[in-house]
């Protein structure tokens, strides 16, 4: 009987001894295994999505594209799902508060995994602190999307092409225009013809050397007008150069202003006639006689306008005159005959 118990014993001993290993081994395995540590070496970290694309709990949880944690926990949290996280804290330095979560895949057409962009500005999220959500990359469904987008768009440029549409469109199916630009591209054909034969003036231009020297020479006459202008050379360089012509010109344009503000205030002669009204009134009144002068002279009325309409009148003025020069002609030819002077004395 104590043999028996001797042997029992030893039996578990064997089989404690194998059940410790086999957890030894296990949690090796887990430890190296997942690259996520030990439990003591790991902390918690939440984050949220609208949209999770399909992630699961065990998913990959990477720091600048570096493997350092697993999804926990995939749960609804209202209308979004929240996800924990159980990352190494040996990160806990690299993700603060300014970093940001986002949802990438592995390849293009692989498992979603978590992605979390490190800062080093901000303050280290602690044990359960939340990870912000930001933009991450474009799903698979996305860029299918908008392709299937970007096809009904093309589709429907064609559709208004054949239709006739546009600029694009009438150039496809309008004759007219086709026989249009048909004519042009002949016209074109035309000038350049006559242009590599010399023909015109900008044949002869392209292919006249003596046309070509004589536009050098202008060329060359018009920079050098510039230099001089520029150097203040000539009456044109002085007057753009000169600075007493400036100052003239400045002077005579501040006398000018002074002349308008005092025409403005009605000041001299000029100014008065411009804004007071009474002489405006006599001058008008003054020109109103004029034009009633004129008129009844124009319509005879009279001494004056006697004058310039009675042609008797004109011929006894003028029969007059003729016999006044005659008797002067005969005084000076005789004058005892008509000046006969006697002084008595008394």
């Amino acid at each position: 009987m104590p043999r028996t118990r001797s042997l029992a014993w030893s039996e578990l001993k064997i089989g404690i001894l194998a059940v410790v290993a086999l957890f030894l081994a296990a949690l090796i395995i887990v430890a190296v295994g997942g690259q996520s540590g030990f439990a003591w070496q790991r902390y918690t970290l939440k984050t949220r999505f609208d949209n999770v694309q399909g992630l699961k709990s065990g998913a990959i949880v990477r720091v600048a594209g570096v493997e350092v944690g697993k999804v926990t926990d995939v749960s609804f949290s209202g209308a979004a799902v929240q996800i924990t996280l159980s990352v190494k804290k040996d990160m806990q330095q690299r993700i603060t508060t300014d970093s940001r979560a986002s949802i990438g895949s592995l390849s293009l057409l692989g498992e979603p995994v978590i992605d979390i962009s490190p800062a080093a500005t901000g303050t280290p999220l602690q044990d359960g602190g939340f990870v912000q959500p930001g933009r991450g990359q474009a799903a698979i469904t996305d860029v299918a999307a908008s392709a299937s987008a970007g096809l009904d768009q093309a589709t429907a440029m064609l559709r208004d092409i054949r239709a006739g549409k546009g600029t694009v469109g009438k150039l496809f199916t309008d004759e007219q225009l086709y026989r249009e630009v048909n004519g042009f591209v002949d016209s074109a054909q035309v000038v350049a013809g006559y242009l590599s034969k010399g023909q015109g003036t900008i044949g002869m231009l392209v292919r006249d050397p003596a046309a070509y020297r004589q536009l050098n020479a202008a060329l060359t006459n018009l920079q050098d007008m510039t230099r001089r202008i520029n150097a203040g050379e000539g009456s044109l360089g002085q007057l753009l150069n000169d600075d007493r012509l400036a100052k003239s010109l400045s002077s005579a344009s501040g006398n000018f202003d002074q002349i308008t503000a005092r025409l403005n205030r009605g000041e001299g002669t000029a100014g008065k006639l411009l804004t007071e009204k009474e002489l405006y009134d006599r001058i008008n009144r003054m020109a109103n006689s004029l034009d009633q002068l004129t008129a009844n002279l124009n319509q005879g009325q009279g001494t004056a306008g006697q004058l310039l309409h009675d042609k008797q009148l004109y011929d006894n003025m003028n029969a007059a005159a003729n016999e006044l020069r005659g008797l002067i002609e005969a005084i000076k030819k005789d004058p005892k005959k008509y000046l006969n002077v006697r002084v008595s004395i008394f």
